[in-house]
């Protein structure tokens, strides 16, 4: 017979049941040698703030954009779609099957409702060099002042001004200048305001831009930090500098917290490395190679990321329309699948597909994904055994899906018990969701049903 183990005596002077042997100064010694990566962490991977993502950039030339140009993207979007037969049967044509008329109809809603998501006026590329920038940045930005006063801007909007090479430096600055102070003499700054650095090549652009906002939120007695910018990411030389070195992350972290987004430039890109113009291409090899730099660069930052645009544009016979229709709705949705999740548009007969695409892509795994999280935040079980950081994705499915119109407060809260306060707060990556003291039900208090993803304010 077995004899019976003898407890092992306490040890004199430790209180029980802890039977942890190391001495208190060893976790101060590692907290001591870790302080500097705790700050850095911190600091310069902050994860995502909730803030919502546009699912685009429409560009506008900015000689072409007055206040009523929104209106008339949304007016010619509907029209084309009207022309081909109406929504249902271009999802149809697109090749959506019994999910046509679903989508369809979320379609004519975001077209109808906001058909713009993000306007960046463009002085750059889409301007050219004109003799009458100056007054043409002035009238731009009051015309964009007045429908930021009236209330039909779309959630956010922008400027892409020149770049700080040295032929073009000076035009830009005052570029951006001239605009932002004209929107200053009209009121308050959008809170969606973007800033389009284009043409990127080293840190130190980046720092000058750094110093540019600084200087002009002094003089014009804006707190410090007001003015954010994105980087366009649209030359070799942000990618591999003539040392070996990769220097888009030390230009993202040298923007001291600014950069709010890196944003891929198909076409220059493309053109510098000498790429032939009918093989310029959001799925060129040389694009996915930039854009898995900048996914690398971006993760754990919340600096958003967006994919490029395509210049074939959905004009001409039916058969063109459908073609370009087919073609954009394709590379949308393969953005979507490589975790881009925004992109540019050029023509407003794009603007179907690309809802069209983000409706289908959100809303395919909206059952699945809803019966997971329900199950994990009511810790009920199911087939799957999901863990915090699943858990976050799936919440962030969901919760990208509602931001862009695809699905609405109801649904989410129907599927899941979580309203999207609850699932935003869940999304994001970098809080304690992990840890949330859930309700007696295992649900969180669900939002406000109903709720309109556009009446959401961008906190960024």
């Amino acid at each position: 017979m077995t004899p019976t183990p003898t407890p092992t005596a306490p040890r004199p002077g430790r209180p029980q049941p802890d039977a942890a042997v190391l001495d208190p100064a060893v976790l101060a010694a590692a907290d001591a040698r870790l302080a500097g990566t705790d700050a850095l962490l911190a600091t310069a991977y902050p994860g995502e703030d909730g803030s919502r993502q546009p699912v685009h950039t429409v560009y506008v030339p900015g000689h072409r954009f007055d206040a009523g140009t929104v209106a008339a993207w949304g007016e010619q979007a509907r029209d084309a779609v009207a022309r081909f037969g109406g929504a249902e049967a271009m999802t149809a044509a697109l090749g959506l099957g019994e999910r046509s008329a679903a989508v369809a109809s979320r379609i004519d809603a975001k077209l109808a409702r906001e058909p713009i998501e993000d306007l960046r006026i463009d002085f750059e590329d889409g301007y050219g060099p004109r003799p009458d920038e100056d007054a043409e940045v002035v009238a731009a930005a009051t015309a964009l002042a007045r429908t930021v006063n009236d209330g039909t801007a779309p959630p956010f909007v922008g400027i892409r001004f020149k770049c700080f090479e040295a032929p073009t430096r000076h035009r830009g600055i005052r570029t951006l200048d001239l605009f932002l102070g004209t929107l200053l003499e009209h009121g308050p700054l959008p809170d969606g305001l973007r800033l389009t650095l284009p043409k990127v090549s080293t840190v130190d652009q980046v720092a000058v831009m750094v110093d540019v906002c600084a200087a002009f939120e002094q003089t014009a007695g804006l707190p410090p930090g007001r003015l954010g910018f994105e980087i366009q990411v649209e030359t070799p030389q942000l990618i591999l500098a003539a040392d070996g070195s990769c220097p888009l992350a030390p230009a993202l972290h040298a923007g001291g917290g600014r950069v709010t987004g890196l944003h891929y430039g198909t076409y220059d890109y493309s053109a510098s490395l000498q790429i032939a113009a009918a093989h310029q291409s959001m799925e060129h090899p040389a694009a996915d190679h930039a854009k898995q730099v900048m996914q690398l660069v971006a993760a754990g930052t919340g600096v958003q990321l967006s994919d490029g645009s395509t210049n074939v544009l959905p004009v001409g016979s039916r058969d063109q329309v459908l073609a370009a229709w087919r073609l954009h709705h394709r590379l949308v949705r393969r953005s979507l699948e490589r975790g881009f999740y925004q992109g540019w548009d050029l023509h407003p007969a794009q603007l179907p597909t690309r809802y069209a695409a983000n409706i289908a892509f959100w809303t395919e795994d909206f059952d699945a994904a809803a019966a997971r999280l329900a199950a994990y935040v009511g810790r009920t079980g199911g087939g799957v055994l999901d863990e915090p950081a699943t858990a976050r994705a799936l919440a962030r499915y969901l919760y990208r899906g509602y931001q862009c119109g695809a699905t609405d407060a109801e649904q989410l809260t129907a599927a899941t018990g979580l309203g999207p306060d609850a699932l935003g707060a869940l999304a994001r990556p970098r809080s304690d969701t992990e840890n949330v003291d859930l309700p007696p039900t295992g649900r969180a208090t669900p939002g406000a049903a109903g709720a309109d993803p556009t009446d959401q304010e961008d906190h960024r």
